[in-house]
């Protein structure tokens, strides 16, 4: 498999390149970014693009796309509503629609989060934009999109948010992880099982658009070479 991947420098994104780069059925993952990932390996190939907004001048590059895992993200924490959409929707729907054109079979998986606003009318802001987000790229026209609601998110592997606020929550909580995994199991994930379960959903599919925290805590176990 042919995977793009954005947010790659993010908790998030980080644990999925993690997973793409130890499955032996994914033979390149491309990060795109605004800036060099700093990061080498023989599947790695680093897409530096500093206008997320216009994908025209690297058509090319996203052409025999499999899959694409949308990482890429800020915390609505002191934004404008027009600011938080434009960074999470308007930059989101640019990467899909660019990404349609050029590979038309491309799976897309769209990371959102749990109690995302799928009316769109909800009170909370982020939640009415992810929403409004899930359910554009939803309608696009891929033959397969998801959006991936995970909850609460254990980074492991010496993985790090870079936001400080979330360092200390995952600092505090990190040693109580198995008991929290155990006794919220609809809520509680981690990196890793974020993304064997991306790579599992590519694979195979889901049987539904949205995939809960509960969902990838199942298809987020052993990868393909544990099984």
């Amino acid at each position: 498999m042919k995977i793009l991947l954005t947010g790659a420098t993010g908790m998030v994104g980080q644990g999925v390149l993690r997973e793409c780069l130890l499955a032996s059925d994914v033979e390149q993952v491309i990060s795109l970014g605004r800036a060099p990932l700093g990061q080498t390996h023989a599947k790695l190939r680093d897409l530096v693009h500093k206008d997320l907004y216009d994908l025209a001048p690297i058509a090319k590059d996203l052409e025999g796309i499999d899959a694409c895992l949308f990482c890429l993200g800020v915390s609505a924490a002191g934004m404008s509503e027009a600011d938080y959409t434009k960074i999470t929707y308007d930059l989101t729907l640019s990467v899909a629609k660019a990404l349609l054109a050029a590979s038309p079979k491309a799976t897309f998986i769209y990371v959102s989060g749990e109690s995302t606003d799928s009316t769109e009318k909800g009170s909370a802001m982020w939640a009415r934009v992810k929403g409004r987000t899930e359910n554009a790229i939803l309608k696009l026209g891929f033959p397969k999109a998801f959006a991936f609601r995970p909850g609460y998110i254990q980074p492991l592997h010496g993985i790090k948010s870079r936001t400080f606020w979330y360092r200390v929550i995952y600092g505090v909580c990190g040693p109580f992880y198995p008991l929290l995994k155990k006794m919220a199991p609809k809520m509680v994930t981690n990196t890793e099982e974020v993304g064997r379960a991306m790579l599992r959903v590519v694979r195979e599919g889901f049987g539904k658009p949205v995939v809960h925290t509960v969902d990838i805590g199942v298809l987020g176990g052993p990868r393909e070479q544990e099984r």
